[in-house]
Formats: C-alpha cells, sequence, structure tokens
C-alpha cells in the first residue's frame, strides 16, 4: 500500500448547494471533537466498546443494555420504532470534484427532513441514534489485516502535514487526515444499529429497521487495505459483530450497488455462515463478481454474483428479488439480513448504466423488510454504500425510508418515465435462468 500526497481541498468548502446544509455541518463538526481523544486510544485498543454513554440529542435518551453494556435506546423507545438510523457524513473526508464527496450524507438528511421523514416529525415512529461508538480495532480486525488498520492510522499524521493522500493500488481513493477517525466511526455507526435491532427483535415481532447513513463507503475495501472510494468494510464488520456479539451464526447480505461488492465477497469467500448475494451491472468497476465465483471450501454455494446487462430497470430487478433473492434466503435461513444500499444504479447516476429508478428503490426496501420479518425476526440493517447524483441517491433513500416505514411510495413524483428504454429482457432472463441453475434455485 503506497501512499502520495495531494494538494488537499478544504473539508468545508462552500460549493454550490452546499451552504443549504450549513446547520447540519456545524453540528456534525462539534460532534465529531468529542470523539477525537477517545480515538487516540484505538492503537492501544484500552475502550471497551460496552462502555456506556450518554445521547446529546432530545429526540431520544439512550440507556444501558445489559447484555453487552452499549448506549440503546430505552425498550419503550425500541417498541414504538418502526426505523433507527444512524448519521456519520464524514465531513473532513473529501476530495475536491470526487464522485464520492462530503456533500452525499447531508444531502440525504436534508431530504428526509425536506420530506417529513425524521422523528422531528414522525416522533416514536422513528429514531435517530446518537452518539454511537467508533469502532474498536479488534471489530475492524475482524474482517481487516491489522497491518492495514495501523498503516492507516500511522499515515493520518503525514496526511495532516502534507495534505491528501492518494493510495495508490486502490483506485481512486484518497485520503485525509480525518480518514481513519471518520472511518472507525462509521464503522461504529452500523455496529450500534445492529445492536439496537437485535434488542428490539427481543421484544417485538416486528423490529425497527435500521439505516446506516455513512460513509465513506465500505463493500470494495478488502481485507488488506482500500479500494474503490472504500475505507473499511462497514457491512463485513457488522456482519462479525452480529455473529461475534449476538450469536447471529448465519448472515445473509444482500449488496444492490450497481457495482460488485468484491470486499464484502472476498471476506467470506470461503464461509458458510455468511450467504453473500450481489446483483450488479456486468463488466463495471471492479470487473469481478462473475457467475462462476460461489465460494470455496466450506463456503461454495454462499456466494451468489449475478452481473445483469446494461439497460436492467425495474422489471429484471423485481424478477430476481422474487426468483433469487427470495428462494435463496429461504434455503439459507438466515439469523439477520444485511444489506449494503448503493443508488448508484439509478437512471440518472452517471457511473454506470442501469436504469433503476426511485420506485425500484422502494420495492427493495419494501421486500427485503418483509423478507426479515418472514425469516429472522424481523432483524435488518442497510448501510448506504453509492450513489453519486445527490438527487437520485437523495430522493431514493428517502422513499427507502418510506417503504420502511410503511408508507406509500412518492417515487412518481421524481421519477420520469419519458427517460427509460427497452429493458434487454432477453439477456436478463438468460442471467436469471444461468444463475439459477448454478445454485439449483
Amino acid at each position: 500500500m503506497h501512499f502520495h500526497n495531494l494538494h488537499r481541498s478544504p473539508p468545508f468548502s462552500s460549493g454550490n448547494g452546499f451552504f443549504l446544509l450549513g446547520h447540519h455541518v456545524s453540528r456534525w463538526k462539534r460532534s465529531y471533537n468529542g470523539r477525537e481523544l477517545e480515538t487516540r486510544l484505538f492503537r492501544n485498543n484500552r475502550r471497551n466498546r460496552g462502555g456506556v454513554k450518554k445521547c446529546l440529542g432530545a429526540s431520544i435518551n439512550c440507556s444501558s443494555n445489559a447484555s453487552n453494556g452499549s448506549s440503546l435506546p430505552s425498550i419503550e423507545q425500541l417498541s414504538n420504532a418502526r426505523v433507527i438510523y444512524s448519521v456519520a457524513p464524514s465531513m473532513g473526508h473529501n476530495q475536491e470534484s470526487h464522485p464520492e464527496s462530503h456533500f452525499r450524507v447531508p444531502a440525504i438528511v436534508k431530504a428526509l427532513e425536506k420530506m417529513e421523514l425524521t422523528s422531528k416529525f414522525r416522533g416514536s415512529e422513528v429514531i435517530e441514534l446518537q452518539n454511537f461508538e467508533p469502532a474498536s480495532a479488534d471489530d475492524i480486525a475482524s474482517v481487516h489485516a491489522r497491518a492495514y488498520v495501523y498503516g492507516l492510522e500511522k499515515f493520518m499524521d503525514q496526511a495532516l502535514e502534507k495534505g491528501l493522500i492518494l493510495i495508490e493500488g486502490s483506485g481512486p481513493t484518497y485520503a485525509t487526515s480525518t480518514t481513519f477517525q471518520e472511518s472507525i466511526i462509521a464503522a461504529g455507526a452500523g455496529l450500534a444499529l445492529v445492536d439496537s435491532v437485535v434488542a428490539a427483535s427481543k421484544i417485538m415481532k416486528d423490529p425497527p429497521t435500521g439505516f446506516a447513513l455513512i460513509r465513506p463507503p465500505g463493500h470494495h475495501a478488502v481485507p488488506k487495505g482500500p479500494m474503490g472510494f472504500c475505507i473499511f468494510g462497514n457491512v463485513a464488520i457488522a456482519a462479525r459483530h452480529a455473529q461475534r456479539v449476538h450469536g447471529l451464526k448465519r448472515v445473509f447480505i444482500i449488496d444492490f450497488d450497481v457495482h460488485h461488492g468484491n470486499g464484502t465477497n472476498d471476506a467470506f469467500y470461503d464461509d458458510p455462515d455468511v450467504f453473500f448475494l450481489s446483483f450488479h451491472q456486468d463488466g463495471s468497476y471492479p470487473g469481478t463478481g462473475k457467475f462462476d465465483e460461489v465460494g470455496s471450501g466450506d463456503g461454495e454455494g454462499t456466494t451468489l454474483n449475478l452481473p445483469l446487462p446494461g439497460g436492467s430497470g425495474d422489471t429484471a430487478i423485481r424478477t430476481v428479488f422474487e426468483e433469487v433473492i427470495v428462494p435463496c434466503a429461504q434455503r439459507f435461513k438466515p439469523d439477520i439480513i444485511l444489506v449494503s444500499a448503493g443508488y448508484d444504479g439509478h437512471v440518472l447516476d452517471e457511473l454506470a448504466n442501469l436504469q433503476l429508478t426511485t420506485g425500484t428503490y422502494y420495492m427493495l426496501a419494501s421486500s427485503i423488510k418483509q423478507l426479515a420479518k418472514d425469516l429472522c425476526g424481523g432483524r435488518c440493517v442497510f448501510f448506504l454504500e453509492g450513489g453519486y447524483n445527490l438527487k437520485s441517491l437523495s430522493y431514493s433513500v428517502a422513499d427507502t425510508f418510506r417503504a420502511l416505514l410503511g408508507d406509500k411510495s412518492l417515487a412518481g413524483e421524481f421519477d420520469n418515465p419519458n427517460i427509460l428504454y427497452e429493458e434487454p429482457t432477453k439477456k436478463v432472463k438468460q442471467a436469471i435462468q444461468r444463475i439459477k441453475h448454478l445454485h439449483s434455485l
């Protein structure tokens, strides 16, 4: 892993439209400053992830959970909630003009507020989990090599002195002086949601669904290092946490990002207890995720990769869900479902060539929530991955929230059917039949 110094753009630049999000930025800056000291203790792993902390927000008062000591909503709050989410926007992790920018999460939060989908408007139905702890060394090292983890931490001082660092051999992935700190906070946001959803599932049949609004994304980060905008494998780290801390042995991961989640794929390739399922655009970055990548050793058959032809859209994804995802999950019998939720397959996103719509993402969220309810006591957490057109990203995440809340979709107010073209139905059918044959579905 090699690093090159680049001129660093200001982490809080006043780019077009960003002034509208200023109140979020200042709030997040204040909340991060309080975590700086904690992060310095990461190297020696002296902190206990179970330490109880006080929540700052008025929307939720955290209480101790006896089983692991983590800060969770009270039983009463969990019993009333339908969605629980966490926000880790990594405002200092930014490179000017880079598609994976610090505008992404603030744009989503602004849309959620504008569309009245936060606790301010929905009351006890929606919980924003605040003051979650950063992931520990052991959490990160459950997926990544310790040499990589500590190497990245070491280079933060260099980034502070010399500017932004370009990580060679990792695709267009960069690091700033705050990248390490903000990445373990992002991973911790996901772990706190797993803790909360699991706690809720012990007291109710239909627990809230979690959504980690976090960046940097994670599904390209391989065990030995970063890749493709990704630093740490957030969903993979959460899967190991669910197994290790909560005894949820069988984890089902659905990755609907337009790009193959090669990092998650590699982390569990020989593991029979984690089923990784990805459908993605054929031929897109990073070029992995072929039909015959099905796992190895004891894990053979618990990796499913379905590359779809460019131009695939809503009809294709509905068929994939009904004919591939559902039977796979039913056969696997998971204890929890985790979702790598990438919104870069949207027809308006320019980094790929699928034609998914906001309505497609509503359908996926609603269907996955029901699948979790049917198979694993409703335990399900979404993790933000890609999505680089801020409008389609924010509207699609908002409609995902509506699906998880049980509200009617408002995709029709945003989607424009006139820009869609005929899907490659024959090629899609061939791809689905091939994967069904390979996996005996």
